[in-house]
C-alpha cells in the first residue's frame, strides 16, 4: 500500500510532536547535557527501535520511503504510543498493524456491557486469531491477572504456549494446545497475506518448539463448544461448558462464555469473583491457599 505525499508529511509532523514530549529517562538513557530540542533525538528513536538513524531521518522528513509493520510496530513501541496514537500512526504510515488491539468487527458499547452483566460468569470478546479485544472481571483471573499482561501478549494461543502460569493453569494443555493449533490453522486459511496473523505465527514459532511441532502437523478443526478445565490458584480447578457465540462472520470475532459444569465448579467461580471484586483492604490475611484439584 503507498502513501499519499499528505500523509507522508502528517505522519513526519506526528512523529515529532510524539518524540518531542518523550524524556530520555523515560526510556532509560541518559538526559545528556545541551539538548537543543525538547525530548529525544532521532538518533535515540532511531536506536530504540533498531532502524537506521539517516532511514528514520528520512521519514521525519517526508521522503518517499516504504515503511513496514515491523518497523512502525517498533517505531510505536520506541515512541511509547497508546492504543489510539498506534492506529494514527498505522493508518498514516499505510500498513496493517500485525498486533491490533483496538475495536473488533462485531465490539460494541452493548457488548461491553454485556460482559460485565454476566459476571460472575466469566465472558471474553475473543477474535478468530485468539485476540482477547474485551472481558470480564472473572476471565481475566481464570488462571493469572490477564491485565497485568501488555497488550501484544493477550492473545489465548500465545499464553498457552509462552506463559509458564497459563502452562500451568490448563490441566488438559496436550490435548487443548493441539486443538488451539489445528483451530487456528482452519482459520488462517481466510487471511493467508494479512500481517497480523503472520506475525503471530512468526512469534510462536520462534518462542516455542512444541508449537512448531503441531503446526508441521497440518491439522484442521472448526470451533467447537465444549468442556474446558482451568486450576485456579487461589480456587483450585474449575470445569466449565463454554460456548462460542458469533458476533459477524463465521471465523470472525465471538463472545466466549464459561459455564459452570458442576457444583463445585460453581462454588469456587464465585468465591474467585468474590475475591477479585473485594475492595482494596477489606480482606483480613492474605489470600487463601489453593483449594486441591
Amino acid at each position: 500500500m503507498t502513501t499519499t505525499a499528505d500523509a507522508r508529511l502528517e505522519l513526519a509532523s506526528f512523529l515529532r510532536s510524539r518524540r518531542e514530549r518523550i524524556a530520555p529517562e523515560q526510556v532509560g538513557l541518559p538526559p545528556g547535557r545541551r539538548r537543543r530540542t525538547p525530548g529525544l533525538r532521532r538518533e535515540e528513536v532511531a536506536q530504540l527501535a533498531a532502524v537506521g538513524v539517516t532511514w528514520y531521518t528520512w521519514l521525519e522528513q517526508a521522503r518517499e520511503i516504504q515503511v513496514s509493520a515491523q518497523v512502525a510496530d517498533a517505531i510505536a513501541r520506541a515512541l511509547m504510543l497508546d492504543r489510539n496514537e498506534r492506529t494514527h500512526l498505522f493508518l498514516l504510515a499505510g500498513v496493517t498493524d500485525p498486533n491490533p488491539r483496538g475495536q473488533c468487527p462485531g465490539m460494541s458499547d452493548q457488548i461491553a456491557e454485556l460482559l460485565t452483566k454476566l459476571e460472575p460468569l466469566p465472558a471474553a470478546v475473543l477474535n478468530a486469531r485468539t485476540d482477547v479485544i474485551a472481558h470480564n472481571r472473572t476471565y481475566g483471573r481464570l488462571v493469572s491477572d490477564l491485565d497485568a499482561l501488555p497488550d501484544e501478549d493477550r492473545n489465548v494461543m500465545w499464553l498457552a504456549f509462552t506463559d509458564p502460569a497459563w502452562r500451568a493453569g490448563m490441566p488438559d494443555w496436550k490435548e487443548t494446545s493441539r486443538l488451539m493449533v489445528a483451530k487456528y490453522r482452519a482459520a488462517m486459511a481466510e487471511h493467508l497475506a494479512e500481517p497480523a496473523w503472520k506475525a503471530l505465527l512468526k512469534r510462536l514459532e520462534q518462542a516455542s518448539p512444541e508449537f512448531r511441532e503441531l503446526w508441521e502437523r497440518h491439522e484442521v478443526q472448526e470451533p467447537e463448544n465444549r468442556t474446558k478445565r482451568f486450576l485456579n490458584p487461589l480456587v483450585g480447578l474449575l470445569t466449565f461448558d463454554f460456548t462460542h457465540l458469533w458476533l459477524g462472520p463465521r471465523q470472525g470475532p465471538r463472545l466466549v462464555t464459561y459455564t459452570p459444569a458442576d457444583d463445585t465448579t460453581r462454588e469456587r467461580m464465585q468465591r474467585l469473583y468474590e475475591l477479585i471484586t473485594a475492595p482494596a483492604g477489606s480482606m483480613a490475611g492474605p489470600l487463601p491457599e489453593p483449594v486441591p484439584a
